[in-house]
């Protein structure tokens, strides 16, 4: 009776395993497809992350499109770039050498006055009364100086007559001095109070610009005025203070000494628009141990007036000029293995890689020792995704300004395996 009980209390664990089993082998073909879809997207990202074995860039990959540009010849500068500030040659603040009542301004503020124009008046009437005075001074001194000298005759007359005592004379001839003396005073008690008079009429010291007014009429006003009564700048000409480093101050001072004429423009804030052209006058006797630079001054004829004082701007200072060297834009330079290299186009629509040893550079344009010859066709644009031997299709084609005009220009028609695009996505032969 026992063995029948333990058979049926071990049924339903072999229930249980056979169950298990199928569970078990599900799991595993999941997992198993799981890891096989894993294993597929990784080797297909793979694929589409390798590159052909030739980058895409070989000579059996499709052309790239390329812009080229003729090497030309022409003269290119050496130029130093600054830092200026605009500062006046001459600036006056207009300020009363007399005091009194403001009577007239006679000017308008912001406008363009000439040496003695007439600034402002103050009331003369004062300093009248005061000449009138020393004249009368004057005068009454003159008449006892005259009867003084008529009495100085006649004792000497009696003198030597002996007539009269020596003593008497020798008075005399003390109080004819002493009253030349006083007349003496006299006139320069004049002279003072014509030219406090003359004060009276403030007038303009320089040619310049009149600033803004410091002073109303009917104010009383003094020689001790901090403000003054309107400063008065000179704008034409106006020169330009700037720095360069103390390293170019011997192909500076060189060049000036040798009679040269050193050009000098001032450029906005962005240094794209030109505002003046000028010249540089000179360079100061010290350098600043501080920043190791040495500030100079270019003088500007402004006859625009577009230069202000305290104005800021860039000054490009021409110091010498390469004639008639071989030029290329600066775009075609490239940097790399092989060093300062560029991308030379080929008659068979192809590009090779030319390495060039570079000279001056003036703006975009870079000055060429050796490697290129004019006419040369090189890449400007596109260059980024090019190897060496490379095909290429011309999507257009800059010519550069020839400097001097006996010397032609590339002609783009004869380079060969250009092709260029046309606007609705067609080719023209």
């Amino acid at each position: 009776m026992n063995q029948p009980i333990k058979n049926l209390q071990e049924a339903p664990s072999l229930g249980s395993t056979q169950t298990a089993k199928p569970r078990s082998a599900r799991r595993f073909v999941l997992t198993s497809i799981v890891i096989l879809l894993v294993v597929a997207g990784i080797v297909w990202w793979t694929k589409q992350a390798t590159p052909p074995p030739d980058g895409g860039r070989g000579r059996n990959s499709a052309p790239m499109s390329i812009v080229p540009e003729a090497v030309g010849k022409g003269d290119i500068g050496i130029n130093i770039n600054a830092l200026g500030t605009v500062t006046s040659l001459a600036t006056v603040t207009v300020r009363t050498q007399i005091s009194g009542y403001l009577q007239k301004i006679d000017f308008t503020e912001g406008i363009e006055v000439k040496k003695g124009d007439l600034i402002a008046e103050i009331d003369p009437r004062p300093y009248e009364a005061t000449l009138a005075q020393a004249r009368g001074q004057l005068a009454r001194d003159e008449a006892a100086l005259k009867g003084a000298q008529v009495d100085l005759a006649r004792y000497q007359g009696l003198a030597a007559q002996n007539a009269v005592p020596r003593q008497t004379l020798d008075t005399q001839v003390a109080l004819v001095a002493q009253n030349q003396g006083t007349v003496e005073a006299d006139k320069a008690s004049v002279k003072s109070a014509e030219v406090n008079l003359a004060y009276c009429r403030i007038i303009s010291p320089l040619d310049g610009r009149v600033g803004l007014r410091q002073v109303d009429q009917g104010n009383y006003v003094t020689p001790g005025d901090t403000n003054g009564l309107v400063v008065i700048t000179q704008l034409q000409p106006i020169s330009v203070l700037f720095t360069v480093p103390e390293d170019n101050l011997q192909a500076i001072a060189k060049r000036l000494q040798a009679g040269a004429v050193l050009p000098a423009t001032a450029l906005d804030r962005t240094g794209a628009s030109k505002i003046a052209d000028g010249s540089l006058q000179t360079f100061d006797s010290q350098i600043d141990p501080t920043t190791g630079t040495i500030k100079l001054r270019a003088q500007f004829p402004n006859d625009d007036r577009l230069l202000y004082p305290n104005q800021f701007v860039n000054i490009r200072l021409l110091l010498d000029t390469h004639k008639d060297v071989t030029t290329m834009s600066t775009a075609g330079i490239q940097r790399g293995a092989p060093g300062t290299f560029v991308y030379l186009v080929n008659a068979d629509s192809t590009v090779s890689v030319r390495p060039v040893k570079l000279g001056v550079t003036d703006g975009d344009r870079v000055e060429i020792l050796s490697g290129l010859a004019q006419g040369d066709r090189i890449v400007i644009d596109g260059a980024d995704k090019l190897r060496d031997g490379a095909k290429i299709i011309i999507r257009s084609e800059n010519v550069p300004v020839q400097a001097n005009p006996g010397q032609p220009a590339a002609d783009p028609s004869k380079s060969g395996g250009g092709k260029k695009r046309r606007s609705d996505g067609g080719q023209q032969q």
